[in-house]
């Protein structure tokens, strides 16, 4: 039975967990590291850098299609990062992010 002490204690343990994910970073990278996004513990994009010789003015499309691969990326591993955090706490039990 879990007692209102023990929901304060996991409340606790939660806002630490979800401050320490949000000073985490994960990157994802595209076309062989030209463009590079880091993404906090939060699924918040931190940073986008992308390499000047990625930048070509006649295919704008394949620049959006690798920030966009990258951005996907770093987001994933956010989500894999906040999960293993957070998998402690809620004893395997999945949450949606």
């Amino acid at each position: 039975m879990i007692n209102k002490n023990m929901l304060k204690q996991m409340q606790a343990r939660l806002n630490k967990i979800q401050e320490d994910l949000a000073n985490e970073e994960v990157s994802g990278t595209a076309g062989g590291g030209v463009v590079t996004v880091v993404a906090n513990g939060q699924q918040q994009l931190v940073s986008i850098k992308i390499d000047p010789e990625a930048v070509d003015p006649e295919d704008v499309e394949m620049l959006q299609d690798l920030v966009m691969a990258a951005a996907n990326e770093a987001l994933g591993k956010s989500r894999e990062l906040a999960a293993q955090r957070l998998g402690g706490l809620t004893g395997g039990m999945k949450l949606p992010f």
